[in-house]
């Protein structure tokens, strides 16, 4: 196993960034300082930092309601993110989107997204403009276990297989759906055995693993590159929380799967073991990524609330 000392410390400070991130969101909600749902990704580091972790700023995603974690890892701006959730004018969105709409289209990051399944089609549709103005990228659409037995799954991975577009379709299997488990929802034993209906490659991989999910990602990226078309990869993950904040996860058992696992502290064992990081190294990156998410809420809380006039800008593009 090889991974150049930058490349872990980036991995291991934006794993940390979205944990922390995320775990502070959870806090100030409770407080009652954010308006409207937020629905949390901690627990699934792994998969949106493995997938980025492969990708550029002109490269696109998609995000799916649960969409912090996607967002921080494609390099999204944490100050302008705070402050989108908290209702303020300095927001990425100046407000607009909230939680499940955050979006910085120069990074690639084309937005989370309120509708179930709404990404395949966006993401389809990146992969279009990527192949005609010949450009050396890829798009990715992550989705839930629950988009998955929703009409656009089915049609997204047909369209991009049958014009051969350069996406990568990334399924987060974090077991519930809502509120719903997948052997109950769902006929087929796993997401990744659906792709072969569609001709092109599945793999399931475990999502708990940084490096599991990032070696997948990089055959994807490479495929997708060289003009083969499209994959798609099921990362078997978990939610440490409810489906949005204030579920009572009726339907969790201490023994479900995944449950014991973080994905962020089994990298840092690894890390430190291969002599990526050292323990001191490991440390004052989590320091970082803990001041930078306070710092976050700092800017957020000291932007104003949005003007009346802004409901007429940007509306149209």
């Amino acid at each position: 196993m090889t991974m150049k000392k930058e490349q872990a410390r980036w991995i291991y400070k934006t794993m940390n960034e979205i944990r922390y991130f995320e775990e502070k969101v959870h806090k100030i909600f409770s407080d009652g300082q954010i308006p409207g749902f937020v629905h949390l990704y901690v627990g699934e580091e792994a998969v949106a930092t493995g997938i980025m972790s492969l990708l550029e700023d002109d490269d696109y995603i998609t995000s799916t309601h649960r969409g912090h974690g996607h967002a921080i890892a494609k390099g999204c701006d944490l100050n302008g993110m705070m402050a989108e959730i908290m209702g303020k004018k300095d927001g990425l969105g100046h407000s607009k989107g909230g939680s499940m709409h955050v979006a910085e289209i120069d990074k690639g990051m084309l937005g989370a997204n309120g509708i179930v399944s709404g990404g395949f089609g966006l993401a389809t549709g990146a992969g279009i403009s990527i192949r005609n103005q010949k450009k050396e990228n890829v798009a990715v659409c992550f989705f839930g276990d629950g988009a998955a037995n929703e009409g656009n799954f089915h049609e997204g991975l047909n369209f991009a297989s049958i014009l051969n577009l350069p996406v990568i379709f990334v399924c987060e299997n974090n077991q519930f759906a809502e509120g719903t488990t997948h052997d109950y929802a769902s006929a087929s034993e796993t997401i990744a055995e659906r792709a072969k209906s569609y001709n092109m490659p599945g793999v399931r991989v475990d999502g708990m693993d940084v490096i599991e999910v990032r070696n997948a990602a990089k055959e994807a990226v490479e495929r997708a590159k060289k003009g083969e078309g499209p994959t798609l990869i099921e990362c078997d993950t978990y939610r440490k929380y409810g489906h949005f904040e204030g579920d009572e996860q009726k339907v969790k058992s201490p023994n479900d799967r995944n449950a014991d696992k973080n994905a962020t502290e089994e990298f840092r064992k690894v890390a430190i073991n291969e002599g990526w990081l050292t323990d001191e190294e490991a440390t004052e990156i989590e320091q970082a990524a803990e001041q930078a998410v306070e710092d976050s809420v700092a800017y957020a809380e000291q932007s104003e609330l949005p003007d009346v006039e802004l409901l007429y800008k940007d509306v149209f593009a």
